[in-house]
Protein backbone atom coordinates (compact mmCIF):
# COMPACT_ATOMS: atom_id res chain seq x y z
CA UNK A 1 0.00 0.00 0.00
CA UNK A 2 3.08 1.86 0.67
CA UNK A 3 3.50 2.47 -3.15
CA UNK A 4 -0.21 3.41 -4.10
CA UNK A 5 1.04 6.95 -5.65
CA UNK A 6 4.23 6.53 -6.83
CA UNK A 7 3.06 6.24 -10.01
CA UNK A 8 0.43 9.35 -11.13
CA UNK A 9 -1.20 7.09 -13.33
CA UNK A 10 -1.83 4.54 -10.82
CA UNK A 11 -5.43 2.67 -11.27
CA UNK A 12 -7.80 4.36 -8.40
CA UNK A 13 -6.17 7.79 -7.68
CA UNK A 14 -6.14 10.71 -9.89
CA UNK A 15 -2.90 12.92 -9.29
CA UNK A 16 -2.60 16.69 -11.23
CA UNK A 17 -1.20 19.41 -10.58
CA UNK A 18 2.80 20.60 -9.57
CA UNK A 19 3.88 18.72 -6.32
CA UNK A 20 5.42 21.90 -5.19
CA UNK A 21 1.95 23.39 -5.22
CA UNK A 22 -0.31 23.15 -1.57
CA UNK A 23 -1.97 20.10 -1.39
CA UNK A 24 -5.63 19.32 -1.94
CA UNK A 25 -7.37 15.61 -1.38
CA UNK A 26 -10.69 15.63 -2.34
CA UNK A 27 -12.80 12.29 -1.24
CA UNK A 28 -15.99 11.94 -3.14
CA UNK A 29 -19.62 10.67 -2.02
CA UNK A 30 -21.72 7.93 -1.83
CA UNK A 31 -22.35 5.98 -4.75
CA UNK A 32 -19.98 8.25 -6.64
CA UNK A 33 -16.33 7.65 -7.38
CA UNK A 34 -13.17 10.23 -7.63
CA UNK A 35 -14.28 11.66 -11.32
CA UNK A 36 -17.18 13.19 -8.93
CA UNK A 37 -14.72 15.70 -8.56
CA UNK A 38 -13.54 15.67 -12.42
CA UNK A 39 -14.94 19.30 -12.67
CA UNK A 40 -12.91 20.66 -9.77
CA UNK A 41 -9.75 18.80 -10.24
CA UNK A 42 -9.60 20.49 -13.78
CA UNK A 43 -10.21 23.99 -12.23
CA UNK A 44 -7.55 23.54 -9.77
CA UNK A 45 -5.05 21.56 -11.09
CA UNK A 46 -2.84 24.68 -12.43
CA UNK A 47 -2.56 26.01 -9.19
CA UNK A 48 -2.61 22.86 -6.65
CA UNK A 49 -1.38 19.57 -6.14
CA UNK A 50 -4.89 17.78 -6.49
CA UNK A 51 -5.33 14.03 -5.49
CA UNK A 52 -8.57 11.87 -5.75
CA UNK A 53 -8.54 8.74 -5.04
CA UNK A 54 -11.41 6.01 -4.74
CA UNK A 55 -12.46 4.83 -1.44
CA UNK A 56 -13.39 1.07 -0.44
CA UNK A 57 -16.81 0.10 -2.42
CA UNK A 58 -16.44 2.52 -5.17
CA UNK A 59 -14.91 3.14 -8.53
CA UNK A 60 -11.64 0.77 -8.84
CA UNK A 61 -11.96 -0.08 -5.25
CA UNK A 62 -15.79 -1.21 -5.73
CA UNK A 63 -14.82 -4.94 -4.88
CA UNK A 64 -13.71 -4.36 -1.29
CA UNK A 65 -16.24 -3.45 1.39
CA UNK A 66 -16.75 0.14 2.78
CA UNK A 67 -15.38 0.66 6.71
CA UNK A 68 -14.49 3.32 8.34
CA UNK A 69 -11.15 2.39 9.12
CA UNK A 70 -10.10 1.05 5.91
CA UNK A 71 -10.97 4.68 4.62
CA UNK A 72 -9.17 6.19 7.18
CA UNK A 73 -6.19 3.79 6.81
CA UNK A 74 -6.08 4.39 2.86
CA UNK A 75 -6.56 8.41 3.13
CA UNK A 76 -3.35 7.68 5.28
CA UNK A 77 -1.37 6.50 2.61
CA UNK A 78 -2.97 8.40 -0.06
CA UNK A 79 -1.69 11.93 2.24
CA UNK A 80 1.61 10.45 2.85
CA UNK A 81 2.68 8.81 -0.70
CA UNK A 82 0.88 11.16 -2.78
CA UNK A 83 0.07 14.59 -1.09
CA UNK A 84 3.96 15.23 0.73
CA UNK A 85 2.70 14.33 4.21
CA UNK A 86 0.01 16.96 4.75
CA UNK A 87 -3.09 18.59 2.87
CA UNK A 88 -6.08 20.49 2.89
CA UNK A 89 -8.88 18.04 2.83
CA UNK A 90 -12.36 18.90 1.12
CA UNK A 91 -14.96 15.50 1.59
CA UNK A 92 -18.53 15.34 -0.03
CA UNK A 93 -20.91 13.17 2.27
CA UNK A 94 -19.54 10.50 2.72
CA UNK A 95 -16.02 11.75 1.96
CA UNK A 96 -16.85 14.41 4.43
CA UNK A 97 -17.23 11.68 7.09
CA UNK A 98 -14.41 9.91 6.30
CA UNK A 99 -12.14 13.21 6.59
CA UNK A 100 -13.39 14.41 9.81
CA UNK A 101 -12.43 11.11 11.34
CA UNK A 102 -9.02 10.91 9.81
CA UNK A 103 -8.70 14.47 11.15
CA UNK A 104 -9.17 13.44 14.70
CA UNK A 105 -6.73 10.95 14.21
CA UNK A 106 -3.79 12.98 12.18
CA UNK A 107 -4.54 16.06 12.37
CA UNK A 108 -1.30 17.61 11.94
CA UNK A 109 -1.71 16.09 8.53
CA UNK A 110 -4.61 18.12 7.97
CA UNK A 111 -3.55 21.81 7.03
CA UNK A 112 -7.62 22.60 6.59
CA UNK A 113 -11.00 20.78 6.17
CA UNK A 114 -13.56 21.46 4.08
CA UNK A 115 -17.12 19.48 4.56
CA UNK A 116 -19.86 19.55 2.23
CA UNK A 117 -22.57 18.21 2.74
CA UNK A 118 -21.70 16.26 5.61
CA UNK A 119 -22.56 18.67 8.72
CA UNK A 120 -25.34 15.90 10.33
CA UNK A 121 -23.79 14.57 13.09
CA UNK A 122 -24.87 10.80 13.01
CA UNK A 123 -25.89 10.23 16.73
CA UNK A 124 -28.84 10.04 18.86
CA UNK A 125 -32.08 10.05 16.77
CA UNK A 126 -29.97 11.32 13.65
CA UNK A 127 -27.98 7.58 14.22
CA UNK A 128 -31.34 6.04 14.03
CA UNK A 129 -32.42 7.84 10.98
CA UNK A 130 -29.08 6.81 9.35
CA UNK A 131 -29.54 2.92 10.09
CA UNK A 132 -33.33 3.86 8.68
CA UNK A 133 -32.17 4.67 5.66
CA UNK A 134 -29.28 2.36 5.10
CA UNK A 135 -31.86 -0.81 5.78
CA UNK A 136 -34.00 0.58 3.54
CA UNK A 137 -31.97 0.80 0.61
CA UNK A 138 -30.05 -2.82 0.85
CA UNK A 139 -33.74 -3.79 0.89
CA UNK A 140 -34.13 -2.09 -2.40
CA UNK A 141 -30.83 -2.41 -3.94
CA UNK A 142 -30.66 -6.34 -2.75
CA UNK A 143 -32.69 -7.26 -6.08
CA UNK A 144 -30.60 -6.34 -9.29
CA UNK A 145 -33.33 -5.14 -11.24
CA UNK A 146 -34.34 -2.32 -8.74
CA UNK A 147 -29.91 -1.57 -8.28
CA UNK A 148 -30.15 -1.19 -12.02
CA UNK A 149 -33.14 1.39 -11.95
CA UNK A 150 -31.69 3.16 -8.98
CA UNK A 151 -28.45 3.42 -11.11
CA UNK A 152 -29.98 4.55 -14.18
CA UNK A 153 -32.01 7.32 -12.10
CA UNK A 154 -28.68 8.17 -10.78
CA UNK A 155 -27.09 8.44 -14.48
CA UNK A 156 -29.95 10.52 -15.75
CA UNK A 157 -29.23 12.38 -12.58
CA UNK A 158 -25.35 13.58 -13.77
CA UNK A 159 -26.79 13.94 -17.19
CA UNK A 160 -28.76 16.81 -16.41
CA UNK A 161 -26.47 18.99 -14.49
CA UNK A 162 -24.52 21.53 -16.30
CA UNK A 163 -21.28 19.60 -16.64
CA UNK A 164 -18.79 20.04 -19.26
CA UNK A 165 -19.76 17.10 -21.79
CA UNK A 166 -15.71 15.21 -20.73
CA UNK A 167 -16.48 15.58 -17.23
CA UNK A 168 -20.04 14.11 -17.57
CA UNK A 169 -18.71 11.49 -19.65
CA UNK A 170 -16.04 10.36 -17.24
CA UNK A 171 -18.15 10.11 -14.14
CA UNK A 172 -20.58 7.97 -16.02
CA UNK A 173 -17.70 5.64 -17.24
CA UNK A 174 -16.21 5.52 -13.78
CA UNK A 175 -19.71 4.08 -12.80
CA UNK A 176 -22.46 4.61 -9.85
CA UNK A 177 -22.79 2.55 -6.75
CA UNK A 178 -26.13 2.75 -5.53
CA UNK A 179 -25.94 -0.39 -3.17
CA UNK A 180 -23.11 1.53 -1.12
CA UNK A 181 -25.65 4.35 -0.22
CA UNK A 182 -26.78 1.24 2.04
CA UNK A 183 -23.35 -0.10 2.72
CA UNK A 184 -21.86 3.03 4.29
CA UNK A 185 -25.03 4.25 6.78
CA UNK A 186 -24.19 1.66 9.28
CA UNK A 187 -20.35 2.34 9.73
CA UNK A 188 -21.56 5.96 10.57
CA UNK A 189 -24.12 5.46 12.83
CA UNK A 190 -23.56 6.23 16.09
CA UNK A 191 -20.21 7.93 15.25
CA UNK A 192 -19.67 10.98 16.68
CA UNK A 193 -17.92 13.11 14.52
CA UNK A 194 -18.45 16.28 16.09
CA UNK A 195 -15.97 14.94 18.89
CA UNK A 196 -13.21 14.60 16.49
CA UNK A 197 -13.76 18.16 14.93
CA UNK A 198 -13.20 19.41 18.38
CA UNK A 199 -10.17 18.30 18.62
CA UNK A 200 -8.70 19.53 15.72
CA UNK A 201 -7.20 23.95 15.68
CA UNK A 202 -6.97 24.22 12.06
CA UNK A 203 -9.25 25.80 9.56
CA UNK A 204 -12.26 24.41 8.35
CA UNK A 205 -15.10 25.73 6.80
CA UNK A 206 -18.59 24.27 6.10
CA UNK A 207 -20.60 23.97 3.06
CA UNK A 208 -23.86 23.06 2.01
CA UNK A 209 -26.07 23.49 -1.06
CA UNK A 210 -28.96 25.41 -0.52
CA UNK A 211 -31.59 22.85 -0.65
CA UNK A 212 -29.80 20.52 1.86
CA UNK A 213 -32.11 21.45 4.61
CA UNK A 214 -31.08 18.35 7.10
CA UNK A 215 -27.23 19.36 6.75
CA UNK A 216 -27.97 23.48 6.83
CA UNK A 217 -30.18 22.51 9.96
CA UNK A 218 -26.74 21.26 11.38
CA UNK A 219 -24.31 23.39 9.87
CA UNK A 220 -24.15 26.13 12.54
CA UNK A 221 -23.44 23.20 15.58
CA UNK A 222 -20.68 21.44 13.24
CA UNK A 223 -18.92 24.16 12.44
CA UNK A 224 -19.05 25.47 16.59
CA UNK A 225 -17.36 22.18 17.24
CA UNK A 226 -14.67 22.93 14.64
CA UNK A 227 -13.42 25.83 16.16
CA UNK A 228 -13.78 29.77 16.74
CA UNK A 229 -15.49 31.73 14.46
CA UNK A 230 -12.31 33.04 12.72
CA UNK A 231 -11.40 29.68 11.90
CA UNK A 232 -14.99 27.47 11.06
CA UNK A 233 -16.90 29.19 8.43
CA UNK A 234 -20.45 28.25 7.59
CA UNK A 235 -21.16 28.90 3.46
CA UNK A 236 -24.16 28.32 1.85
CA UNK A 237 -23.93 27.32 -2.31
CA UNK A 238 -26.84 29.18 -3.96
CA UNK A 239 -29.03 26.77 -6.24
CA UNK A 240 -27.98 23.26 -5.18
CA UNK A 241 -28.55 20.54 -3.47
CA UNK A 242 -26.55 18.08 -1.09
CA UNK A 243 -24.25 17.33 -4.25
CA UNK A 244 -23.36 20.51 -4.62
CA UNK A 245 -20.12 20.25 -6.34
CA UNK A 246 -21.90 19.29 -9.77
CA UNK A 247 -24.99 21.05 -9.06
CA UNK A 248 -22.18 24.09 -9.06
CA UNK A 249 -18.94 22.61 -9.98
CA UNK A 250 -17.48 26.69 -10.92
CA UNK A 251 -18.74 28.15 -7.40
CA UNK A 252 -17.38 25.28 -5.23
CA UNK A 253 -14.29 24.93 -7.66
CA UNK A 254 -13.87 28.72 -6.15
CA UNK A 255 -14.67 28.11 -2.60
CA UNK A 256 -12.23 25.54 -2.85
CA UNK A 257 -9.63 27.30 -4.03
CA UNK A 258 -10.05 30.42 -1.99
CA UNK A 259 -9.68 28.28 1.17
CA UNK A 260 -6.36 26.59 -0.16
CA UNK A 261 -4.75 29.80 -0.84
CA UNK A 262 -5.13 31.05 2.48
CA UNK A 263 -4.00 28.30 4.30
CA UNK A 264 -1.10 28.01 1.79
CA UNK A 265 -0.56 32.12 2.50
CA UNK A 266 -1.02 31.91 5.96
CA UNK A 267 1.75 28.52 5.98
CA UNK A 268 4.22 30.80 4.14
CA UNK A 269 4.13 33.62 6.32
Amino acid sequence: MDELIDDPEREGVDVAGPRDAQSIVFLHGTAFSRAQWAPQRDALAEEFHVVAPDLPGHGTRAGEPFHLGSAIDLLETVVRTGAGGHAVLVGLSLGGYVATAYTGRFPDRVDGLMLVGSSANPVESTAILTRLLSMATRVVTRSSLFERSVERLGKRWVRNRNLRPEHEAEILEAGLYPRQLGMAGPNLAGYDFRADLETYSGPVMIVNGESDRLMRKEAPAHAEAGGTDSQARVVTVDGSGHVCPLHRPSAVSDLVATFATRIETERTL
